[in-house]
């Protein structure tokens, strides 16, 4: 990585969310097509530049922060490493069938940030991040399915994409990545640099470079319900304990069958777990939690020299806050989420104030506004750790 893409990076506030992708407005795409049926859009982003060159992507690859995957193919036989990869290890150019992955390249430059943000016509709680692949001719990873939403866009070369709508998901045995066994498309078309594919989940889709290609794959996450009842029960435990009544069984019958889990102990439980159920308040707060958790490989910088705390107040009366490219913020109605952390805001005007700075990405202090010590101190805080940064 160059120096310049090596320091922390801020997302300017001049990014503007898509209106079209092509002649298609976002409303109708939402209307029509999200979560309902994949769409082919031509030129949905007419002159598209790649957000880096391959060369760039390969030096990303060679950072352990980064997670990237190497997929070669070679007479039905495929192979899987796991990065990091120094340049050495990427296979030549000219060489047919394999593929580069690298997932998360907007954690990483301030480029692939910005085209991640022209998609939040979909709401933050729903981005997830942005995978670049590069692939030599006939590269690609076999006929699979995903769990979640993506946009495929074309940003080098050629692809040819084939889809079936009612897939079978029976996978390959033994196979080092999740290929179907039977796939048979339905749909098929090349897409050129510009060219955009929407797939709602459970779309079954391969791809095969026509060339030298790059797509970039803008994913979308989803809640995890598992993970999420987790999280409201530490939440819950820590905000109000629950008093449990003791289990008393009077009037328990000689065993004769010990092993066998008694009935009234499973109604008891069930009646002590359907007491503990979760407002929508605490539901929010473990979804606001959940969603705005970074993923697992981002590492935020603090700053070198930090400024003193009222060296920092003044400069963003003056000037102003951004987010780091890195950090995720949500907000539902009196709760507020940075990185996974929240904040309560019980005041309407900080409500107002931080609501702004999770949608705009930017925090701007109005002339002669006085800003409240319960918001400067969090944002010092944030600072010191890297999650915000002074214009």
């Amino acid at each position: 990585m160059n120096d310049a893409e090596s320091t922390p990076s801020k997302l300017p506030a001049a990014v503007d969310a898509l209106t079209h992708l092509g002649r298609l407005s976002v409303q109708q795409f939402m209307a029509r097509y999200w979560q309902r049926r994949p769409v082919l859009i031509r030129q949905a982003l007419p002159g598209f530049e790649p957000p880096l060159a391959p060369r760039a992507l390969f030096e990303l690859c060679a950072s352990d922060e980064v997670e990237s995957r190497l997929i070669h193919h070679n007479g039905g036989r495929w192979q899987l490493q796991h990065g990091p990869f120094t340049r050495r290890k990427i296979p030549p150019l000219q060489r047919p069938d394999w593929t580069l992955l690298v997932q998360g390249v907007d954690q990483h430059l301030a480029q692939a940030a910005r085209l991640v943000a022209r998609f939040r016509f979909v709401p933050d709680a729903r981005l997830d991040d942005l995978m670049v692949s590069y692939a030599s001719d006939g590269g690609g990873v076999g006929p699979h399915l995903d769990g979640y939403d993506v946009f495929l866009l074309q940003a080098l070369g050629k692809r040819r994409w084939r889809i079936e709508r009612r897939p079978d998901p029976t996978c390959v045995p033994d196979s080092p990545i999740r290929q179907l066994a039977r796939f048979r498309a339905d749909s098929e078309w090349v897409l050129d640099p510009g060219d955009l594919l929407y797939l709602p989940p459970g779309i079954a889709h391969e791809g095969v470079a026509l060339g030298e290609c790059m797509t970039c794959s803008i994913g979308f996450r989803t809640p995890s319900w598992a993970d999420l009842a987790a999280i409201w029960s530490e939440l819950q435990a820590q905000r109000n304990p629950p008093r449990w009544s003791p289990f008393r069984d009077p009037g328990l019958m000689v065993a004769s069958h010990p092993a066998r889990l008694p009935d009234p102990m499973i109604e008891a439980a069930r009646r002590q777990l359907l007491a503990w159920r979760p407002s929508r308040r605490e539901v929010a707060m473990a979804l606001l939690r959940q969603l705005s958790e970074p993923k697992p490989r981002v590492a935020f910088e603090r700053p070198a020299r930090a400024a003193a705390r009222a060296s920092f107040d003044t400069a963003i009366r003056r000037d102003g806050l951004q987010a780091d490219r890195r950090t995720r913020m949500l907000y539902s109605r009196e709760v507020f989420a940075i990185n996974g952390a929240l904040m309560p805001l019980p005041q309407a005007s900080h409500r107002a104030m931080m609501c702004s700075f999770a949608d705009r990405r930017l925090l701007i202090v109005p002339p002669g506004r006085r800003m409240p010590e319960a918001i400067v101190q969090p944002l010092y805080e944030w600072y010191l750790a890297g999650w915000v940064h002074p214009i």
